[in-house]
């Protein structure tokens, strides 16, 4: 399947470029896991964004596959949001209309009202049509989005198991620090502590709100070689003390399972000392 998905410059979803995608949940047949989408701007309504888009017109500007797909928790209207993987943005814009019309095939019943819909699926020729129409950069690698918080490689910890200056290091630094597994976790599992149950906007109030560490649950540290991350099942939120913990000794990297097991025991031993 493939599928045009809007990015609008204000928008009432917490959305990221490249990395989460909110929508209705009367899109979900649209954005099935796997399915190939290419980004769409509308035209600019707002100066202040000229300096975010590739053009002023409506245009494509990168394409990128649906991962899993989530119910946001937030929403209480049944709405989902997506994983996006595979990533990659346009050098340059491709416009949605040229001198020989649009791109995309516009059924004659929807003529007044086809730009409404944020999520259009298309057809294939119309997919290969808009990627031809864009000259690709040379390396076609997957790139973190433009927009994703820079600043998760401090507010991540970056703690780690192993030995310092080890092959491993590299592999701590590619993925623990990449702030688009860091959005992707806290979209999935939110950012109250899974084994203790802090959570810092509770504790500290709004200063506190979004603040989180991220943890792999298989340490990077004993990765072979460089591998996909999986937000769900290979990261957890983890409040400072508990990472903190969970890293203490350099020989062994606790489990989320024995670091819940030692804060049982030790809160049972407290209140028997009580």
């Amino acid at each position: 399947m493939r599928t045009i998905i809007t990015e609008n410059d204000e928008s009432e979803w917490e959305d990221q470029t490249g990395v989460l995608y909110h929508f209705p949940k009367r899109y979900e047949k649209f954005l099935l896991p796997g399915t190939q989408v290419i980004y769409y701007k509308g035209k600019l309504k707002n100066s202040e964004f000229r300096s975010q888009r590739l053009a002023d017109e409506p245009h494509y500007f990168a394409k990128a596959a649906i991962g899993k797909v989530y119910p946001d928790k937030q929403s209480s209207k049944g709405d989902l949001f997506a994983i996006l993987v595979d990533y990659v943005p346009f050098e340059l814009p491709v416009l949605a209309k040229s001198d020989n019309g649009y791109l995309e095939s516009i059924p004659a019943t929807r003529k007044t009202n086809y730009w409404r819909d944020g999520v259009r699926p298309i057809e294939q020729e119309v997919y290969d049509n808009i990627l031809s129409a864009h000259k690709p950069r040379s390396d076609w690698q997957r790139t973190s989005s433009a927009k994703a918080d820079e600043s998760a490689n401090d507010r991540s910890g970056g703690l780690e198991s192993g030995t310092e200056g080890t092959a491993s290091k590299r592999y701590v630094t590619t993925y623990e620090r990449d702030p688009i597994y860091r959005s992707q976790a806290i979209a999935i599992h939110g950012t109250t502590c899974a084994a203790c149950g802090f959570n810092f906007r509770k504790f500290y109030g709004e200063y506190g709100d979004g603040y989180i560490h991220i943890h792999h649950v298989n340490p990077v540290s004993e990765f072979d070689a460089p591998k996909s991350i999986d937000p769900e099942t290979d990261l957890v939120p983890l409040c400072a003390n508990c990472h903190s913990v969970v890293h203490r000794k350099k020989a062994k990297t606790l489990s989320l399972k024995e670091l819940v097991e030692m804060i049982a025991e030790a809160s049972n031993n407290s209140g028997a000392a009580d």
